[in-house]
């Protein structure tokens, strides 16, 4: 649409020239303080780059970024030299038992003298058992012995008759033989019936339950009024000298490493005391299904040793020099024991390792670590393999 207007303009001779005609619609004029201000923030821009240029300076790439690494605390072990020491499970046991049971035709058992867990002495009676027919059968056996003396008095009284009439010529030399062979049989019966009174009561002594040698007794299984007699199960069994073992239950590795004489550490389940025994056995043979040998570990008598309980053996093997680690920096699964190390490029990496005793400064590692390695102190479960982390040494 056109509209008459008159439009002014001024020269540069500040001369003001008017003319008319048609005007047309036009977008407003960009203002001067904006245009001045953009060129100003453009030369700043200008301005940054060129310093980041002349410093050598490249600005760091997000992908770069090590800022949101999670941070972990790791530890350099070194080298230190480690009691070696196996710990193995196992069961206590009398060293020497030795069952006690009835070695003659038995009875009614009278009185029991002995309760578990008494000392007893060699020769000392256990348990008196009835033999009033035992007794009367001894008695009468002495009066054979009376009878068999009597005849051999007798023979010899006429064997002495006899070699008085020989030289009046009134008894024959063959005679004198017979009644010579009737003395000497005589005589035999008597010692026969000696020797079977003898007999007689050496069983009825066997009547008395009597202990082997001197021991603790460990179990008691029989009471007065029970009859007994030769296929009754062993009555007491005792722990010749009280001695007692730990049998302990190791790996073929780890009896490889003992012999005889070496000293361990007993601990009963249960109880804070310890005991010193010596390996005084070595198993011979690997059970096939366990892969496991016994080592039996000699103990002195103690009270608190009861046989068929459980408990821990601490074996010493020797010193060496290995890795100690906390065992929060040990983590395991089932493909074995493992850490994690750090590398020059703060990447964890899963290190497989062997672990050996426990000690109280931590657990030792004889595979796997050489002692100069960032081993991840704790929070590895966290971790992942290549995962990038922010080591922090730990401080002392």
């Amino acid at each position: 649409m056109n509209y008459e207007t008159t439009i002014r303009a001024e020269a540069a001779d500040g001369v003001s020239t008017e003319f008319a005609g048609a005007r047309t619609l036009r977008a407003p004029a960009i203002p001067r303080w904006l245009i001045i201000g953009g060129l100003g923030v453009f030369g700043l821009l200008l301005a940054i780059a060129a310093y980041f240029a002349l410093a050598g300076k490249e600005p760091v790439a997000v992908d770069d970024d090590n800022s949101q690494a999670p941070s972990v605390t790791v530890v350099t072990p070194g080298k230190t030299t480690v009691a070696g020491e196996l710990e193995a499970p196992g069961t206590l046991a009398a060293r020497r038992p030795m069952p006690v049971g009835v070695v003659g035709e038995g009875g009614q058992v009278l009185r029991v003298t002995v309760d578990a867990g008494d000392w007893v002495q060699q020769g000392q009676v256990l348990a008196v058992i009835d033999r009033s027919v035992q007794v009367q059968q001894a008695e009468a056996q002495a009066a054979q012995i009376e009878v068999a003396r009597a005849d051999a008095n007798l023979a010899q009284a006429n064997l002495d008759r006899a070699l008085q009439l020989v030289a009046r010529g009134f008894v024959s030399k063959a005679d004198v033989d017979r009644l010579t062979a009737t003395r000497d049989a005589a005589v035999a019966r008597v010692k026969v019936a000696q020797a079977q009174l003898g007999e007689q009561r050496a069983r009825n002594q066997r009547l008395n339950i009597i202990a082997p040698a001197t021991g603790y007794v460990l179990t008691r299984a029989v009471e007065p009024g029970q009859t007994v007699g030769a296929g009754t199960p062993a009555l007491f069994i005792i722990a010749s000298g009280g001695e007692m073992e730990m049998l302990a239950q190791l790996s073929e590795e780890q009896l490889a490493k003992l012999s005889v004489g070496t000293v361990a550490t007993i601990t009963p389940t249960g109880s804070a005391q310890s005991f010193k025994g010596q390996v005084w056995q070595v198993a011979p043979v690997i059970d096939q299904a366990t892969r496991q040998g016994t080592a039996r570990i000699a103990l002195s008598f103690a009270p608190e040793l009861r046989p068929g309980g459980f408990a821990t053996a601490r074996i010493n093997t020797g010193s060496f020099s290995g890795t100690v680690l906390p065992e929060s920096a040990v983590l395991a699964d089932p493909k074995g024991s493992f850490v994690y190390v750090i590398g020059s490029d703060n990447k964890a990496s899963r290190r497989a390792v062997k672990t050996g005793a426990v000690t109280e400064q931590g657990i030792a590692i004889t595979e796997g670590l050489n002692g100069t390695e960032r081993v991840v102190l704790r929070a590895g479960g966290f971790l992942n393999p290549g995962e990038t982390v922010n080591p922090q040494p730990l401080k002392k």
